[in-house]
């Protein structure tokens, strides 16, 4: 798209170069179709209007994310804006929805790391900068949306990234789709052998190129199969083409394929074993004098690759016989020939050749001998007879080579087919994402690098995938006029149809005669050279080089290309020699032998001959088809130089690889269409300033736009629901008139700015001679006076010295009477000074404590006075209650009411007379008023009909002036069959929104009914769990009962076997019991009652077991009710939780600490389970919180682990029978209870057993539970609200157009509002709760910290968020968060503000106004010392300012941070730029009981249900 409106001097333009290809400049002068640029490389040209592109004067310095979003999407456009960004290390570009990856030749591993991966999971695409992540997360997104299969297409030209770039789409699609092993650790997940596979087809199928240090010579589809929940469920992958030739023939400084260098640097076991050695030993690797890659470690990446075919499934069996066959290869190439004994027959040159003859044949394990005449013999079947022809040694090399090659593509094969069997593909999934590696389009001046044939093939599938491409490509443009109703029906699509005849039709295309020239025996090159001239001399793609008589060139998509038809037929033969297959599949190698399977009698029988050109034509078909019912992704990788080395851009390679890679083709495309497209609102900022009035009045942006384009008069162009859609050319066109524009504001700023500097130079050159004028006249009579005055001096003198002689001698005499009067009166006056002093602040010192005492006392007396009120009037309003409460009861009060009311009644009725009265007399008022208005407003219509008189003339004036000035008539055009043609389709679509909202009706009303039946089925399942939990407590209820059942069971039979009573209780005394049961189910150690001394038990203490049954029944009644009273909110007492004290009482009153065995902590821990299932309430939550934190503190200062082993036994406590402790607790009798009432302690030291240590753990991990979900529910709601504070709402030139509906709902601040209203929320809430301060300031600290992360990393991803204005916007917000952190107190706030250290700094960072002038080391040490260098580096490239046009840092602060970024460059965690949130537990149970003290609880209140109890009275002590 040139030029296509006329270039006034001034207009910056884009001219085309040899070297550069593009050479932006100025136009200095213009002569009718040709013009004169000044380039900004200093160079003049002349060129012809028709040859330049504009230039986008706006454009932003850093370039653009989305090249769609480029005002002129052209050649120049398109490179400037790759460059701008690949300077600034963003080496991903958009184009819609196609990703230009431009190769950076270094690693950037903060790119491609899990955090990464995890800010692109699920973001929407385009809302984060452009990343392969990005392309892959759409894909995935799309097939689990619209279950659809996706595909990725990865191309480019050797050494571009497509390898490296395939690796991350596969990473990032298993780290979507992957699973863990649940299996176990020996099962290997799909993901991992997907992964894993890469390494081993780089082994075997990557080499060096002179482009590329691994670069794939084969295609590579990979299939990943996904299940129903989105999960990797299969994969398979397709291989195309592998380039055979390169295991014979490496040409320098290229070398073979990686898996023979890994092989000769292997351990020395398996180099002995194959009897290898150094590579350059070896015929098929010492063609080239590269040996080695900088940086690669072979002997590493051979381990690498055994561990890679481990997890891909492949035995190590196998693994022998893959490098065995690797290794025979190697030696194959090492046998040379030389003339046999007999003519035309060959035999192996030397011993050496003979050696390695000998190790070929062991490592294949077959016989020596047929293996050498598998190489030098070729056996011809006849009719009649079997012939044996021997070959000379040039055919014996080519028949060894051909051996070579198949063997090598046979096992390369067999590898993919293996890696499949063993991945294994799911049968069942419907869904799959394809990713396609494949070699990009090629061209070279000298076919040397790729055999001529291959290069053709490859150039083929090129052609396929354009057309493809093409298709999406105006697919995509077809669904964007769609969606925004535009007219597009008369858009030519550009096709390569053509090209793909010539080479592949059936019959009649290059491949068919090329087929069947291979298939008649004396045909060469020359004859099918000659055939192809013959039949397409007049195809327009086809044509005849001038100085070749076996050459073709075929005009492609990307450019002319020439092919060299010498190897064409041999390359194109695909069949295997029948004495290599024999020999081969009689191996003694199980592994040799099924890479060749014996051939059927019937494939035998046919034609050997087999064509690679139509099988790759087949594949190439499948492939195709299999693209074609998959939605579409693609990622064009570009190698910006040659070198392979960073930091170089080369303009015309780059230029060449976009046009190969059909990304030039997709502009055409659109060019084809509507190039330019703008929302209305840039379209009215860029373009508002050609017909200003359009911005007047309220209407909205798309009757603004559809004004301004009527008013400049542009055909053509197209209104769609969000975007301005122009044709080529008018872009520029709108640019230049409104260059204009701007040139004539200019000139007249120019005039007005000379008009004053004249005016002010005569101002004050007047004033210049005014002021000489005076002063000329003020010297002479300066003069004049002068003379005057001397006359005048000479009598004053002679009048003054007698006058002074007289007075002197008074003088002399009054002065010394003055001064000594001055000295005494000072004295006195200084006296008089300091006493007044002393006296005034005495009285102000008085005043002031007097006031004080005053207004102390004062104050004191209100305080009292005021509580002696609220006091007395609560009284009195608590009796004038009762009194009325039983004044209700009566009857008679009712009558006293009622009479009351009507005494009421009677009283508004006359008061409502007598505002009828009042009325009257207003309304009076009122009339006269009006009637002074009336004539007031007469008045004031003369006087604006005088003014509108006045207006009339003027406008009148102004008419005549305006008609002097031409103007340019608008022509209006209206179709009347596009009117009626758009109405009728307007009726259509009534129609079927109706229908539509009735089927949206229906479908509402069947997710209404679906939605009840889903409540009612969860509401099932809650109570269905209920039931399970009263379920376990009676079970464990249950259980206990039975064990207390067999114990006096065995009591009752020891009972029965004795006869006197005395005995009988002896025996009971002396039998070993069961673990005997203290209070509330706990079970005391035997050891404590066999080691007790049996006369320290009363015999009356003996329990009948009635008195058993009903206090073990007792205890789990108090259980119970305690269970159920702690399970309510019975809130706090001296603002410390009641449930935590109460139950902690219990505990200690029970004696639970002890027991060897309870379930009163099981009932505990349940409890707590069940309160917390509400995780949305953070009420409840934080209730919750503080009274496990609280019961937590308690068992922390109470339990002490048991004793040391050899510590001295303890004194046991005095024994009891099975419920002795709780009958001692019940019985205690009430004055031993008010003795030991004073000297009880809240907080007793206990040496617990494990089940209360186990319920201490349990407890701490609950609070440690409650405390991540109250902090992850704030998380939550502050998410939504910081996507939306990181950016400020957008606003733009026409503020007055658009002040009702830009965002009036929602003030810029409102945001941040929320954001504290938030916080304010849950910080009363957790106050409410008495929550302990140090789990507060932990919350915030951890959110704060949340909040840094999350608009931090924003920043960095989003280019949008880095600019002046937004960082105001941001720095207010964080303004706000630091006065509510002053608010909050530090009691909870704590560091919080500390937290937002990493976006304080980058805010301040952005909105400095000379970045320019600062140096790195200020930045670094004073502006952003916390910022790495990675992250300055993003901030500075990413900075830009369309408001107030600030520029960034200068250029040697940036080439200073990109030394430093080098530098660093192999420490991957210095590289990244993002920042990790923190999840942890930022507190022990140490630090909560530091923050507590147990003071605080002697004054705290058990719980008024429990203590109507009469089991719980000891609560009240």
């Amino acid at each position: 798209m040139a030029a296509s409106v006329s270039l006034g001097v001034g207009s910056l333009v884009w001219v085309e170069d040899t070297e550069l290809a593009w050479l932006d400049g100025e136009v200095v002068e213009v002569n009718g179709d040709t013009i004169k640029v000044a380039c900004t490389t200093g160079k003049t040209v002349v060129v012809k209007a028709s040859g330049v592109y504009p230039k986008d004067a706006e454009a932003p310095p850093c370039g653009v994310d989305d090249m769609t979003k480029l005002a002129y999407l052209h050649e120049p456009g398109v490179l400037q804006n790759l460059k701008s960004r690949y300077d600034m290390n963003e080496i991903y570009t958009y184009t819609g929805s196609i990703l230009i990856a431009v190769n950076p030749f270094t690693r950037l591993p903060h790119l491609y790391d899990n955090h990464m991966m995890a800010q692109y999971k699920g973001a929407a695409f385009g809302e984060l900068s452009p990343h392969p992540f990005a392309v892959a997360d759409a894909a995935y997104r799309l097939m689990l949306n619209e279950k659809i299969s996706q595909s990725i297409l990865v191309s480019g030209e050797s050494g571009a990234g497509k390898t490296e770039s395939t690796k991350l789409l596969m990473r990032y699609l298993a780290y979507m789709g992957g699973r863990s092993a649940a299996e176990g650790s020996s099962q290997r997940t799909v993901e991992q052998q997907v992964l894993e596979s890469n390494p081993v087809l780089e082994a075997f199928g990557n080499a060096k190129t002179v482009r590329n240090n691994n670069s794939s010579r084969f295609g590579k589809f990979v299939e990943i199969q996904f299940d129903q929940r989105g999960r990797i469920s299969g994969a398979a992958i397709r291989t195309y083409l592998l380039e055979r030739s390169r295991v014979c023939q490496v040409s320098d400084p290229e070398r073979n394929y990686h898996c023979f260098y890994m092989l000769c640097a292997a351990p020395a076991e398996d180099v002995q074993k194959f009897k290898l050695g150094n590579a350059r030993t070896f015929h098929y690797l010492n063609q080239s004098n590269c040996y080695e890659l900088e940086g690669v470690d072979e002997s590493k990446e051979y381990i690498a690759t055994r561990k890679a075919m481990d997890i891909v499934g492949i035995s190590s069996d196998e693994q022998e016989g893959i490098f065995r066959v690797v290794a025979a290869i190697l030696h194959l190439g090492n046998i040379e020939f030389k003339k046999g004994k007999e003519t035309d027959s060959s035999e192996p040159k030397d011993e050496k050749s003979r050696f390695h003859l000998k190790t070929a044949a062991e490592l294949f394990m077959c016989d020596e001998k047929a293996l050498e005449d598998s190489l030098c013999k070729r056996i011809i079947v006849t009719r009649d007879e079997t012939i044996t022809k021997c070959l000379d040694p040039e055919s014996a090399a080519v028949s060894r080579d051909a051996l070579a090659k198949i063997v090598y593509s046979r096992l390369f094969d067999w590898l993919v087919d293996k890696i499949n069997s063993s991945i294994g593909q799911d049968p069942d999934s419907k869904c799959l994402i394809g990713v396609l590696d494949i070699y990009g389009f090629e061209s070279f001046k000298t076919n040397r690098l790729l055999t001529d044939f291959e290069q053709f093939c490859i150039n083929l599938t090129n052609e396929k995938l354009q057309q493809h491409f093409n298709q999406h490509v105006f697919k995509m443009e077809q669904e964007e006029y769609t969606k925004e109703e535009i007219d597009w029906s008369y858009i030519d699509f550009v096709d390569n149809k053509d090209v793909l005849e010539l080479i592949e039709k059936k019959p009649g295309g290059i491949i068919a005669l090329l087929d069947e020239a291979c298939m008649f025996p004396r045909s060469t090159h020359e004859t099918f050279a000659q055939k192809l001239y013959q039949t397409f001399k007049s195809h327009k793609r086809f044509s005849k080089p001038k100085l070749s008589r076996t050459d073709f060139t075929i005009c492609h998509y990307a450019g002319d290309v020439t092919y060299q038809t010498d190897l064409f037929l041999d390359k194109n033969k695909d069949y295997v020699v029948a004495e290599h297959q024999a020999l081969l599949s009689a191996s003694k190698c199980s592994f040799v032998a099924g890479l060749f399977p014996l051939l059927s009698e019937d494939s035998s029988k046919q034609s050997k001959f087999s064509s690679i050109g139509a099988r790759f034509k087949q594949q190439l078909q499948a492939l195709l088809e299999t693209l074609s019912v998959t939605e579409p992704h693609y990622i064009r990788c570009v190698k910006p130089n040659n070198l392979l080395k960073p930091a170089i851009f080369e303009n015309k390679n780059v230029l060449q690889q976009l046009r190969c890679g059909g990304v030039m083709e997709a502009i055409r495309i659109s060019c084809a269409g509507y190039p330019t497209k703008k929302p209305f609102d840039e379209f009215v900022d860029r373009f508002g300033i050609l017909a200003p009035e359009v911005l007047d009045g309220s209407s909205d942006e798309v009757a603004a736009c559809k004004r301004l384009l009527e008013k400049v008069g542009l055909k053509g162009y197209q209104i769609g629901k969000t975007k301005v859609f122009l044709r080529a050319g008018q872009m520029a066109e709108l640019d230049a008139r409104r260059s204009e524009v701007l040139g004539r504001s200019a000139s007249i700023i120019q005039r007005k700015v000379r008009s004053y500097l004249s005016r002010r130079s005569f101002i004050s050159l007047r004033l210049s001679a005014i002021q000489l004028q005076a002063a000329c006249r003020g010297q002479l009579v300066r003069k004049i006076y002068e003379s005057m005055r001397r006359e005048a001096a000479a009598l004053r003198i002679q009048k003054d010295l007698r006058m002074f002689l007289a007075r002197k001698a008074y003088k002399e005499l009054c002065s010394s009477a003055l001064c000594i009067q001055r000295g005494m009166r000072g004295l006195a006056a200084r006296n008089e000074l300091r006493f007044r002093r002393q006296t005034r602040a005495a009285i102000i010192l008085q005043s002031q404590c007097r006031k004080y005492l005053a207004r102390l006392h004062y104050m004191r007396l209100k305080k009292a006075a005021i509580t002696t009120q609220c006091a007395w009037r609560g009284k009195v309003a608590r009796k004038e209650l009762r009194k009325l409460k039983m004044a209700a009861k009566e009857t008679g009060a009712l009558q006293a009411a009622k009479n009351k009311l009507e005494k009421q009644v009677e009283e508004l009725t006359w008061r409502l007379q007598l505002e009828k009265r009042m009325r009257a007399d207003v309304e009076e008022a009122k009339t006269q008023e009006n009637a002074k208005l009336q004539s007031a407003l007469q008045e004031m219509q003369l006087e604006f009909k005088e003014t509108k008189e006045l207006l009339m003339k003027e406008r009148g004036a102004a008419k005549r002036a305006a008609e002097q000035i031409p103007v340019i008539q608008e022509v209006s055009v209206i179709d009347h069959a596009m009117v009626d043609k758009l109405s009728a389709e307007n009726e259509k679509l009534k129609s079927l929104v109706s229908s539509l909202e009735k089927r949206i009706d229906e479908t509402q009303k069947k997710y209404e009914e679906t939605n009840k039946l889903s409540e009612e089925r969860l509401k099932q399942a809650l109570e269905a769990d209920q039931k399970i939990v009263q379920l376990k407590t009676a079970m464990h209820r249950l259980e206990e009962k039975f064990s207390d059942v067999e114990s006096e069971n065995q009591i009752l039979r020891q009972q029965g076997l004795l006869k006197t009573p005395v005995k009988r209780i002896a025996d009971i005394l002396s039998t070993p019991e069961k673990t005997p049961v203290l209070e509330n189910g706990h079970h005391l150690n035997e050891e404590n009652g066999a080691n007790e001394p049996m006369s320290a038990m009363p015999i009356k203490e003996v329990e009948t077991d009635s008195e058993r049954k009903m206090k073990k029944s007792q205890q789990y009644d108090d259980i119970d009710a305690l269970i159920k009273c702690v399970s309510k909110d019975i809130g706090f007492s001296q603002g410390k939780p009641v449930a935590a004290f109460t139950i902690y009482k219990c505990l200690l009153q029970w004696k639970s600490f002890e027991a060897e065995r309870t379930s009163v902590f099981d009932r505990l821990i349940q409890m707590i389970g069940s309160a917390i299932e509400n995780q949305d309430n953070n009420d409840h939550m934080a209730y919750w919180l503080s009274n496990t934190s609280t019961l937590l503190f308690l068992l922390q200062k109470s339990l002490t682990g048991t004793g040391a082993a050899g510590a001295p036994p303890r004194r046991k406590p005095p024994p009891t029978s099975l419920f002795g402790r709780m009958t001692m607790g019940f019985r205690s009798s009430p004055s031993s209870a008010q003795l030991a009432a004073p000297h009880l302690e809240v907080v007793r030291q206990v040496e617990a057993k494990y089940p209360a240590l186990l319920f201490k753990q349990q407890l701490t991990a609950y609070v440690e539970k409650i405390y991540g979900i109250v902090r992850d529910n704030l998380k939550k709601e502050l998410a939504p609200l910081l996507s939306l504070c990181i950016q400020a709402p957008r606003t733009s030139k026409g503020t007055a157009l658009r002040s009702g509906r830009s965002f009036g709902k929602d003030s810029p601040s409102s945001h941040w509002q929320s954001i504290i209203e938030c916080l304010n929320t849950l910080l009363c809430t957790l106050k409410e709760n008495f929550v302990p301060p140090v789990l507060v300031e932990k919350i915030f600290t951890q959110t704060f910290s949340y909040i840094n992360v999350q608009l931090f990393n924003s920043l960095l991803l989003r280019r949008e968020c880095c600019t002046f204005s937004n960082g105001e916007y941001v720095k207010s917000g964080l303004a706000e968060l630091e006065l509510w952190c002053a608010q909050a107190k530090e009691e909870y706030a704590g560091s919080s503000w500390d937290e937002l250290k990493h976006i304080r700094q980058a805010v301040g960072f952005l909105v400095i106004h000379q970045k320019y002038r600062i140096s790195y080391d200020e930045i670094t040490n004073d502006l952003c010392p916390i910022l790495s260098v990675q992250q300055l580096y993003r901030i500075c490239t990413l900075y830009w300012d369309s408001n107030y046009n600030t520029r960034s840092v200068s250029p040697d602060v940036i080439s200073s941070m990109r030394v430093l970024m080098t530098e660093d460059s192999n420490n991957a965690v210095s590289s990244s730029f993002l920042l990790d949130e923190n999840s942890s537990i930022p507190f022990s149970v140490d630090d909560l009981s530091n923050s507590l003290q147990e003071k605080d609880f002697t004054d705290v209140k058990p719980a008024d249900e429990l203590l109507e109890n009469s089991a719980f009275q000891f609560l009240q002590e």
